[in-house]
């Protein structure tokens, strides 16, 4: 895509240059983005030793070392790819974050040419349901079936201390609500209760990075009689969960979330892209409205 389409109702254009300075500014990327080094080096060796909530249900195909992860994540977000920098800030690439959201317009663009099935969820629910829920809508606007099937569905995790018998109170799927704010709405909240601004059940959910989530809502789509999605839109274990299954899979991911990259230099995962994904959710809206604006999509 070498040209911009539609912008957002009543916003100017995200130009490539103004959303680089966005990306400084708010530090989504930049040489000091908020998760610090040692958090990095930490996961990446988390990782190589295969830690379950580290592999977020990706099953690698190769073997990652330490080495080959930390060139990889230099490659593919912009770390520093020198192994003797321990502890300090980091870095995200703001050209790679760039790049990455115009090959997620592509993805978008060719899902909305096909008229395709789209499931979308979140392990952040409190920072990023308003990225997907923008991509979401817009597809649908574009004709496409947005699943969401899972409503008071819920899963178990492992706590920090080894026990199983947390509850994350919902599986964090995405739908299309129209409420007042024009927020999107968690399809698998609590069972009544009050829901918080813009109709959102964000506050029933917890950060997490289980596949269990995808996992869960894929098999209630099986259970209704539907065929996979032609395009999930998430992060964490919903990328690789669904990429791990065949589907194709779009997303954000941190600098310190070595599954979804790995799983992209693996073909397993179509598109991730590198950004601070614990900022506030307004820092993601020109995010958004950039790949919509690339992929003709804006409403």
């Amino acid at each position: 895509m070498t040209a911009p389409g539609r912008t957002p109702a009543g916003r100017p254009p995200v130009t490539r240059d103004a959303l680089r300075d966005h990306l400084l500014r708010t530090r989504l990327a930049g040489p000091e983005v908020p998760t610090p080094r040692q958090n990095n080096l930490r996961h990446y060796r988390l990782f190589a030793q295969a830690d379950p909530k580290a592999l977020m249900g990706l099953d690698p195909e190769r073997r990652w070392d330490e080495a080959a992860v930390l060139a990889m994540m230099a490659a593919r977000v912009g770390v520093d790819p020198d192994p003797r920098y321990t502890e300090g800030p980091d870095t995200i690439d703001p050209e790679r974050t760039l790049d990455a959201l115009d090959r997620l317009a592509a993805l978008l663009r060719a899902t909305a040419d096909a008229r395709g099935t789209v499931l979308a969820g979140t392990g952040h629910p409190q920072k990023l349901p308003g990225f997907h829920g923008a991509l979401v809508r817009a597809l649908e606007a574009a004709g496409c079936r947005v699943h969401a099937p899972v409503r008071g569905l819920r899963f178990r995790e492992p706590t920090p201390e080894g026990e199983r018998g947390r509850i994350t109170d919902a599986v964090g799927a995405v739908t299309v609500i129209r409420d007042l704010d024009g927020y999107p709405e968690f399809a698998a909240g609590r069972s009544g209760g009050a829901r918080g601004r813009g109709g959102t059940a964000a506050g029933e959910l917890r950060h997490t990075h289980s596949p269990q989530p995808v996992r869960l809502t894929l098999a209630a789509l099986a259970d209704a009689g539907h065929p996979p999605p032609d395009l999930v839109l998430g992060d964490h274990g919903w990328l690789c969960g669904a990429g791990r299954l065949g589907i194709p899979a779009g997303g954000l991911a941190d600098c310190n979330d070595v599954a979804p990259f790995a799983a992209e230099e693996e073909g397993t995962v179509a598109v991730v892209v590198p950004v601070d994904d614990g900022s506030a959710p307004a820092c993601y809206g020109p995010l958004s409205d950039y790949v919509l604006q690339r992929a003709d999509l804006a409403l």
